[in-house]
């Protein structure tokens, strides 16, 4: 790693899991030589989940590479204008543009595109069906693994899925993206057009919507690259 890349890395999980499937890019990542920092979203309101991205951002050494999965792509769009923040990298991630929302992102999917197993919402929260939530959203996952995640969901706010972003990063701030070939939770047709509009730098891996817990080695180096390119420039 050069001197003047990148050396503090911020990741930012989505709904319904929480920072612990981050565990296999953190453990690269540290061996590599990178301060990472795995922030916990409440996954309540986007407010609430910018505020502690924010607080994370503050508190690493130095630049920043901001990474978001899924819903923390929300997140990391309205928190990466952060002067801190070198560049925002968005995996299988929501890359919305100002006044939209993952609401607004889902409203008239392509097509054929799988539906979600998502239930109807609960006190103002969303959860996957249980026995539906490996092929959705963790079907490269293997299964003992898969099974944890389905049983140990964060109920995710209704108020979150509503967040509209105000001033998205990627208009401000290099971007990268990683589609996932093979998800069935944010259809790939629709990664690659948020990931053009945002004029991203994009590689494609075949992988489930949880590509960030089955294939870490991918998701890394795609951080690693955006930290190199930053500290180039």
């Amino acid at each position: 790693m050069s001197n003047t890349a990148a050396k503090s890395v911020v990741l930012v999980h989505g709904g319904f899991v929480d920072g612990s499937g981050w565990d296999g890019v953190y453990q690269i990542l540290k061996k590599d030589g990178y301060d990472v920092t795995i922030v916990q979203n409440p996954t309540t309101s986007l407010a609430d989940d910018v505020a502690v991205t924010k607080r994370a951002i503050a508190a690493a050494p130095g630049k920043v590479i901001l990474v978001g999965h899924s819903y923390g792509g929300v997140v990391v769009s309205e928190a990466g204008t952060d002067p801190k923040v070198a560049a925002v990298v968005y995996i299988a991630a929501f890359a919305p543009d100002a006044d939209e929302s993952v609401s607004s992102l889902i409203a008239n999917p392509p097509p054929g595109a799988p539906v979600p197993p998502i239930l109807p919402p609960v006190d103002g929260f969303l959860m996957l069906d249980k026995e539906k939530f490996a092929a959705s959203f963790a079907a490269d996952v293997r299964p003992s693994l898969a099974s944890f995640m389905a049983d140990s969901q964060v109920p995710w706010g209704v108020a979150a899925l509503e967040g509209k972003v105000t001033a998205p990063a990627w208009k401000a701030k290099p971007s990268w993206y990683l589609v996932a070939k093979d998800d069935k939770m944010i259809p790939p047709s629709a990664q690659r057009q948020m990931a053009s509009r945002a004029q991203a730098t994009t590689v494609e891996v075949p992988g489930s919507h949880a590509v960030y817990v089955s294939d870490p080695a991918a998701v890394a180096n795609l951080i690693k690259q955006a930290a190199a390119d930053v500290g180039k420039k």
